[in-house]
């Protein structure tokens, strides 16, 4: 017997446990298990598809790959050294000014010019200009003469060939790299810009004329400013030494017309019910952080957000160049201010936030955060300031509260992580994350609501989400937008303002 009770068979016999048998059937199963079956008929031998040549035509697959290779090698070969000098009839505009601007200057006089206006300006021009063409012997027909007189006008009075830019309503972005090259981003895409200043003194000089305007200055010792122009375009100045290619000038457009939240939906940036949600997120005063890179639309999102404050609510926004253009009656805006030549006298955005609690505001909207200013607007979050709005920088939802703990620690408090983690947790409520497609569209990629804490980690779940499906044969990007069906916790805040049976089902 063996150690289990059980009896030892012959040598080499194990007992069998399970052997199927086969089933005996009438005489006919056997016909039809050789045929295979009722339930697996026979296949006709025409039926199945012919054998793949692999010396044939290639595949789907490889024809993407040559495809791609080709685009490859065009890029490797192309010469991408392009120039920005006008041609046609531009040129010959540029040429005759270069020749009559000198004798121009000669008899005018600045202080008297600078107190006019352009049209003015253009009709006290126009029969000096015809002296000075009839002086160089060049005769002009009436669409020259027009053309020469508004370059004229705005070489003195405006920024030169950066008029014509910045008048065209549909150039989003001005980048000049030195006096000879200019670049604009058109309906998301850059393309070079048939402009071209004389030098580099002619270029920093309207870099210069540009940041006077707002009380910035900048020159060797202080190479870096930020300005704005009169419309609220945002403008960055970096002259040398800090540039190599001589002064280079970055100027964000803005939209003259306000943009709202149903025309972002109506262009695609995001789906009609994240456009319901962030109509009422705003509306009940939930704060909100708008998170990005650079040139994605967080200002844009921001001010399109501001249209859904209460009239009635006292807001001020603190920015380092003021570009926010409020859609409210009740809105005062603040701006930083840098260091005198001394060191002294800089007044950062800290100190604004700081400074603003005692302002009596509803809310508080901070153009962006970079840097320890962060704790102070969470502070106001929390003390009685709901709706507070601010931009960052960051690549996810996930990675903005990564940012915001990082930005804290950055400063002089010396509090634990996990008590800034909390604070965090208990005043943001939502982070719309905002992505510029490759294709050059903008779209809201993701509408996260922060939960709380669990552990020593911030838990979030997400409303909505932007979904990647394909790109079609002109490069634009095709997507999904779709709401992940969760019950939003800040459905709470949205019943106090009667909205919450319209939040719950544009989440649903």
């Amino acid at each position: 017997m063996s150690a289990f009770g059980r009896k030892n068979g012959p040598s080499g016999i194990r007992p069998a446990f399970g052997v199927a048998r086969p089933m005996q059937g009438p005489a006919g199963s056997r016909e039809a298990e050789a045929r295979g079956g009722e339930q697996f008929p026979p296949i006709e031998p025409e039926a199945l598809p012919a054998a793949a040549d692999p010396l044939s035509a290639p595949t789907a697959a490889m024809q993407r790959n040559a495809d791609a290779m080709a685009r490859l090698t065009d890029r490797a070969n192309t010469d991408h050294t392009a120039s920005s000098a006008p041609e046609g009839f531009e040129a010959s505009v540029h040429k005759i000014k270069e020749q009559v601007l000198p004798r121009l200057l000669e008899r005018v006089d600045p202080e008297a010019a600078a107190t006019l206006t352009k049209d003015e300006l253009a009709e006290e021009f126009r029969p000096i200009i015809m002296e000075v063409l009839a002086e160089l012997k060049l005769t002009l027909n009436r669409r020259e003469q027009f053309a020469l007189e508004k370059v004229l006008v705005d070489e003195l009075l405006g920024l030169g060939p950066l008029e014509e830019l910045i008048n065209d309503p549909d150039i989003s972005d001005i980048m000049v790299n030195g006096p000879e090259q200019t670049y604009i981003e058109k309906k998301g895409k850059l393309q070079i810009a048939p402009i071209q200043f004389r030098d580099e003194e002619h270029l920093f000089q309207i870099a210069q004329r540009i940041v006077n305007k707002v009380g910035r200055r900048v020159d060797q010792t202080t190479p870096l400013a930020d300005a704005r122009l009169p419309d609220g375009s945002r403008v960055n100045v970096i002259v040398p030494p800090l540039s190599l290619r001589g002064t280079a000038i970055s100027i964000r457009k803005f939209s003259a017309k306000p943009i709202t939240i149903d025309m972002l939906a109506g262009w695609g940036a995001m789906s009609p019910k994240m456009a319901t949600a962030l109509k009422i997120a705003g509306a009940c005063r939930m704060n909100i952080v708008i998170s990005g890179g650079t040139g994605s639309g967080k200002t844009t999102m921001l001010n399109a957000l501001s249209k859904m404050i209460d009239p009635g609510e006292r807001v001020l926004t603190i920015e380092d160049a003021a570009e926010l253009r409020l859609q409210q009656p009740h809105w005062l805006p603040l701006e930083t201010r840098p260091a005198n030549l001394e060191g002294q006298g800089a007044i950062t955005i800290g100190d604004l936030v700081k400074n603003a609690l005692r302002m009596r505001p509803d809310r508080i909207i901070l153009g962006e955060i970079r840097g320890a200013e962060c704790f102070d607007l969470l502070a106001a979050m929390n003390t009685g300031h709901d709706g507070s709005m601010c931009t960052l920088h960051s690549n996810s939802p996930r990675e903005c509260l990564g940012r915001m703990e990082n930005m804290i620690l950055m400063g002089d408090i010396k509090i634990p992580k996990e008590a800034i983690s909390k604070q965090i947790a208990d005043s943001v409520d939502l982070i719309v994350q905002v992505k510029r497609l490759r294709d050059g569209s903008r779209r809201v990629t993701n509408i996260t609501e922060v939960i709380g804490m669990e552990g020593d980690v911030i838990v979030t779940q997400e409303l909505f989400k932007f979904e990647y499906l394909e790109e079609d044969a002109d490069g634009k990007i095709i997507g999904e937008y779709r709401a992940m069906g969760l019950r939003p916790y800040t459905l709470d805040k949205a019943r106090q303002y009667g909205f919450d049976q319209p939040f719950l089902e544009a989440c649903l």
